[in-house]
């Protein structure tokens, strides 16, 4: 099979021809269809990702979107011909999407909405998963809250934005200025964060008592701004990228709680894989009942053009998800 293999960080992404693997038990062989591109690809190209632990020669790409071709030993619950999405490789060494065929851990699939294409799957599995354990499991984010979302244009903000206006809360983004549109159209309340302080948008939206739920999907000061934001005792904030130095004062001040989220977690430890595909389960009824669906940019890649898609990315020009066509 066609594959897009990266031998050495910084290198180039370079389409080779490798044996095609072999479901064993536990697995499916899904004939791969699309793969989504996200920030963390092109970081781990780059070598910036010491915590998705790949080691070169690797086969990358995170979401994945395709048909079952074939059904290892043990699996229940799927059938050739299957179509399915997950986030299902590229990193820990597990082969990655960007491959004419993928052998996948069947707890990480779940089939695809019947009202999406293999392409806007393919774009949800990575940001779907992130926003469902911040704003599900972590904070149980309910009917009559408001939330905050920081960095509601992004892949996982977007998700996370319909994910919380499904469950009933009053939803509220952060974005820069030719982002608002889209943070609208989603079902937000758009925050300008270069033009208004949190202070200011605290007290407009809140009255001063600050959000039920802060979804940090930025990192560095922006999670520092959402301690500021937060509602005192009550009030959840949940970061997926929290990795920095930040002092806790107040977010203590507060008398509020902190959560983190790592989506990677059961991939690389291989515990906690059935969560992923009840989660893409619940997603696929979203989309079903119209409440969920990606905004997927209209340009089209395929294994040759890799690398075009990820300096798209990179320079975070899209306007959408990007998506490479695989099959």
């Amino acid at each position: 099979m066609r594959a897009v293999v990266l031998s050495e960080f910084g290198g180039p992404l370079v389409v080779e021809e490798v044996d095609t693997p072999v479901p064993g038990a536990g697995q499916v062989l899904v004939r791969v269809a699309a793969s989504g591109v996200n920030p963390l690809d092109a970081k781990i190209r780059e070598g910036k990702a010491p915590h998705a632990r790949n080691h070169p020669p690797v086969v990358l790409g995170l979401d994945l979107a395709g048909v079952v071709a074939e059904v290892g030993p043990g699996v229940v619950g799927f059938a050739e011909g299957d179509e399915v999405y997950g986030l299902t490789g590229g990193v820990g060494d597990v082969q990655g999407s960007l491959a004419e065929y993928a052998a996948v851990d069947a707890r990480l699939l779940a089939r695809t909405a019947r009202s999406l294409s293999l392409r806007e799957a393919a774009a949800l599995p990575l940001a779907v998963i992130t926003s469902w354990e911040a704003l599900v499991h972590r904070a149980q984010v309910r009917a009559g809250q408001r939330v905050l979302v920081h960095g509601g244009a992004g892949g996982v903000g977007q998700a996370a934005i319909q994910i919380a206006h499904a469950r009933g809360a009053e939803v509220f983004a952060t974005g820069s200025s030719r982002n608002l549109e889209t943070i609208a159209r989603l079902g937000a309340t758009p925050i300008d964060y270069n033009a208004t302080e949190v202070e200011d948008y605290v007290a407009a939206h809140t009255g001063g008592d600050g959000f039920d739920v802060v979804f940090d999907t930025v990192g560095g000061t922006t999670l520092d701004r959402s301690f500021l934001a937060v509602r005192t005792y009550t009030g959840h904030v949940v970061s997926a990228l929290g990795w920095g130095t930040h002092s806790l004062a107040p977010l203590s001040f507060r008398g509020a709680s902190y959560s983190g989220v790592f989506t990677l977690l059961p991939l690389l430890t291989g515990q906690g894989r059935d969560a992923h595909g009840e989660i893409l389960r619940e997603a696929s009824a979203l989309a079903d009942a119209g409440a969920l669906r990606p905004i997927v940019d209209p340009r089209r890649f395929t294994l040759d053009t890799v690398a075009d898609a990820h300096a798209l990315v990179e320079a975070g020009t899209s306007t959408g998800k990007v998506v490479i066509d695989v099959a």
